[in-house]
């Protein structure tokens, strides 16, 4: 465990202290792309945050190598390897792609090339458990098959969930936990060492999120891009490859007893495969509502807008902060859910944790629709969102809204005086802090009235 945890440390300080340099490298080289329309930022801000997260994978993978209780990783296994050679490809078309914009279907080519080159070195999904039945052995072009596929779903799945400042790299790094705690169980606890190349990448995926995220925490001042969304995607598969594909069931005795047993006790067989899941089951989710929703309103299932889930948290009411936390509290605890139940599958207590747990994060995501009345003596203890608000006065009648005594004071039909003036049609307009206590992009919905940010008046 020190040794794991020092190649995490060296990781994430390597990628902390270069993504600086590389912020700047980045307005330097014009990597700042325009503002679109269904962005939450309001400024150009310079991505190619991968270059910095790559050189932190390679700083771990180094270190590792020249610690006495890891370098056997290197010594008995290609995946290492694999894993660089795989992660260097995608990363160089990932810096293409923050620079010029490169199309679609030559992403997913190079993504799927950079799957089979780690299927060529070893890093290969081999057989494949069944309840009941035990191993089942895969030929050369099924496992191929299917460690391309969970390659090319987990790389665009952690793409698609990149939307709000510091929600990716977050996400990435509470599921890589997750499959560190679970990988380092097979290792240690059942003394399995095909489990430790799977436990090293974990390390060091985790130590690149927590490099990078103090830098791309809101306000954002870089971006990750697709140099780093479509690393720390692919990253992840690998260790979730090389768990599934060397693990040897009858080490971990698991097919003993009668079928029913045999199920329960084969859980934990699983896990590798269920957990990069994890992190695809919100944007899975956003990803099927948005089909539907576009479909409905008569436009293509590929255009883009502003009704994914990120956004419709902020439409509720949400801050930009308070989002990405709602959105790391449901990924950890499907993670964690999952390889807890792993751990103790016959324990009904494990189900009433994550059903609770379940239920405060539906009063959590409800929690700005409801406006509970403070007494007077409890206002100046209660954050701004839950205080009275003044009436106008007879003074103030006529006034503009923003000419009231006081900034932020209310007006008439409870319009909020942000006092900024409105941007024409289709163009992004800056909502100075107030709204709701911290900087929205629209007029929240307890509000009579209900126009955006951007909108005629």
């Amino acid at each position: 465990m020190r040794d794991y945890l020092l190649t995490l440390c060296v990781t994430a300080a390597v990628t902390y202290l270069l993504t600086g340099p590389v912020r700047k490298f980045a307005i330097a080289t014009g990597a700042m792309p325009e503002i679109r329309a269904r962005d939450v930022h309001h400024e150009p801000t310079p991505r190619l945050g991968g270059i910095a997260m790559f050189f932190g994978l390679c700083a771990g993978l180094l270190v590792a190598d020249h610690l006495q209780n890891l370098n056997g990783v290197f010594e008995l296994s290609n995946e290492p390897r694999a894993l660089l050679s795989g992660a260097a490809l995608i990363w160089l078309v990932g810096v293409l792609d923050d620079k010029f914009e490169i199309e679609a279907l030559i992403k997913l080519g190079a993504q799927m090339i950079a799957a089979g080159v780690m299927v060529m070195q070893g890093l290969t999904i081999l057989w494949i458990p069944v309840p009941g039945v035990g191993m089942v052995s895969l030929t050369d072009w099924q496992g191929t098959l299917l460690t391309v596929a969970l390659v090319v779903i987990t790389i665009n799945a952690v793409n698609f969930v990149d939307g709000l400042d510091g929600l990716a790299a977050g996400m990435v790094c509470i599921a890589a936990a997750a499959f560190f705690l679970y990988t380092y169980r097979i290792w240690y606890g059942y003394g399995i060492e095909a489990a430790a190349p799977a436990t090293l990448f974990s390390a060091i995926l985790i130590g690149m999120c927590v490099g990078f995220l103090p830098h791309n925490m809101h306000p954002g001042r870089i971006f990750m891009g697709d140099s780093g969304s479509m690393l720390i995607g692919l990253v992840l598969a690998a260790g979730a490859i090389s768990v599934t594909g060397q693990v040897d069931l009858d080490a971990l005795k698991v097919f003993e007893g009668s079928s029913r047993e045999a199920t329960h006790a084969a859980l934990p067989v699983f896990i590798p495969l269920l957990l990069p899941l994890t992190i695809i089951a919100i944007p899975f989710a956003d990803l099927v509502l948005a089909v539907v929703r576009r479909t409905w309103n008569g436009k293509s299932p590929f255009a883009a807008d502003r009704g994914h889930l990120h956004h419709r948290l902020l439409e509720i009411g949400h801050s930009h902060s308070r989002s990405v936390l709602i959105m790391y509290f449901w990924s950890a605890l499907i993670a964690f859910g999952v390889v807890a139940y792993s751990v103790h599958s016959a324990s009904m207590w494990i189900l009433l944790i994550v059903v609770m747990l379940s239920a405060v994060g539906l009063v959590l995501l409800l929690l700005p629709r409801f406006t509970p009345r403070v007494p007077l003596w409890a206002q100046p203890f209660v954050p701004p969102r839950y205080r009275r608000r003044a009436r106008v006065t007879e003074g103030q009648e006529g006034q503009e809204p923003g000419e009231a005594g006081e900034p932020g004071a209310a007006v008439a039909a409870g319009e909020v005086a942000t006092g900024a003036p409105r941007a024409p049609h289709g163009e992004h307009t800056h909502v100075p802090a107030g709204v709701n206590g911290a900087t929205a992009l629209s007029a929240h919905s307890r509000f009579p009235d209900r126009r955006k940010a951007g909108s005629r008046p």
